[in-house]
C-alpha cells in the first residue's frame, strides 16, 4: 500500500465519520428543542440584536438555580 491509498482512505472515513456526526447535533438541537429543554431561535437573534442595551437571551435567575442544583 502506498501513502497516497491510505490517505485517500483516511480522508475518506473522516468525512464520514463528520458527517454522522453533524447529522446527530442537527437531531439533538431538534430534539432538545422540540421537548423544550431551549428555544434555540432566542439564541439566533442574539446575531440581529447585538447591542450593549439588549435584554440578555435568558434570565440571570435561571442561570442561578442551575448552578445551584
Amino acid at each position: 500500500m502506498d501513502i497516497k491509498l491510505i490517505q485517500g482512505i483516511a480522508y475518506f472515513v473522516l468525512v464520514i465519520f463528520l458527517t454522522i456526526v453533524l447529522y446527530g447535533y442537527i437531531i439533538h438541537l431538534y430534539r432538545s428543542e422540540k421537548k423544550g429543554k431551549r428555544n434555540y431561535e432566542k439564541y439566533g437573534k442574539m446575531a440581529l440584536d447585538d447591542e450593549l442595551t439588549s435584554p440578555p437571551v435568558e434570565p440571570l435567575e435561571e442561570e442561578n438555580t442551575k448552578e445551584s442544583k
